[in-house]
């Protein structure tokens, strides 16, 4: 009876330990599938501020016109490059279909940039133009509404300044902090300028600090950026321009080559082929690296 008890609780002990580790390799297999699991991508949602209206400037929106122009541009140099290596119309039609497609992408990127400096230069004159309203003796209020008539003088009715500028007397005539639309503005101009400003104008307003001198003092930093800026694109405006005639010396050399029946132009086989993309690869990374090394950024 000793044995028979004995093997039962044997028996017992191994079928207890195989369940537990069951249970630890189903925990195991759970975290696994937990941790492979990819979390899916955030999409950025875009404010538009305490109105209700502005305008978010981490994005772009393109219209039908930079459409047409994206399109047409990757569209004409895809098929020039293509004809000029290639001498192929399907292949060089199919590439410039392919480029015209993957074109906008890149000029929303130009359009974006453009968009956030001249926001910054528009900036720039409303903090000379708070600047003139300080020092004749007016108030906030006063020098933001004096500001909407300078702006709309400068840049037009339908400039983006104008229309911040219109929001925040808004939001002043609603009881809004003067604060609180000054940093909506900040957060969504991406623009560590305006957001500096905001931070300081901030303190300054509820300490009573003199807010002349710190609005003269913003625009004052604003414009040695610009001008820093400004110097930096006149000497590596010779760079940029020898950069892009050895992008386009390529197409030209093998234009010149296929003008004067030279049979290396002309010859389309599997290692020509192979050569000539090889070549355009190598020109493209070529391009993309120089522009990388041109764009300074302060």
């Amino acid at each position: 009876m000793s044995m028979a008890l004995w093997k039962k609780k044997q028996t017992e002990k191994t079928k207890q330990a195989e369940k537990k580790k069951q249970a630890k390799e189903i925990k195991q297999t759970e975290k696994k599938k937990k941790k492979n699991k990819k979390k899916p991508a955030e999409e950025y949602v875009e404010q538009h501020g305490l109105m209700g209206s502005g305008k978010d400037y981490h994005v772009y929106h393109m219209k039908k016109t930079d459409f047409l122009i994206a399109w047409i541009l990757g569209f004409t140099a895809a098929l020039i490059v293509l004809l000029a290596f290639f001498d192929n119309v399907v292949l060089a039609l199919a590439g410039g279909v392919v480029c015209a497609k993957l074109m906008p992408n890149y000029y929303c990127g130009f359009r974006k940039k453009r968009q956030l400096n001249e926001l910054r230069t528009q900036f720039k004159d409303l903090m000379e133009s708070l600047t003139s309203s300080y020092s004749a003796g007016q108030n906030t209020v006063e020098a933001f509404k004096d500001a909407i008539s300078d702006m709309t003088s400068i840049y037009g009715e339908d400039a983006d300044i104008v229309r911040e500028v219109q929001m925040i007397c808004t939001g002043l005539e609603n009881n809004i902090n003067i604060e609180e639309l000054l940093l909506d503005f900040a957060k969504r101009s991406s623009l560590d300028d305006v957001m500096s400003f905001a931070n300081v104008f901030e303190i300054c307003n509820r300490q009573g600090s003199d807010l002349k001198r710190i609005v003269s003092d913003t625009r004052e930093i604003i414009n040695d950026k610009i001008e820093v800026e400004m110097e930096i694109e006149t000497m590596i405006a010779g760079s940029k321009n020898e950069l892009n005639i050895m992008m386009v010396m390529p197409v030209i050399v093998v234009v010149m080559l296929r003008g004067m029946g030279s049979g290396m132009a002309g010859s389309n086989t599997a290692a020509s082929v192979i050569v000539k993309i090889i070549c355009m690869g190598i020109f493209g990374l070529a391009y993309v690296i120089g522009r990388k090394i041109i764009d300074i950024k302060i």
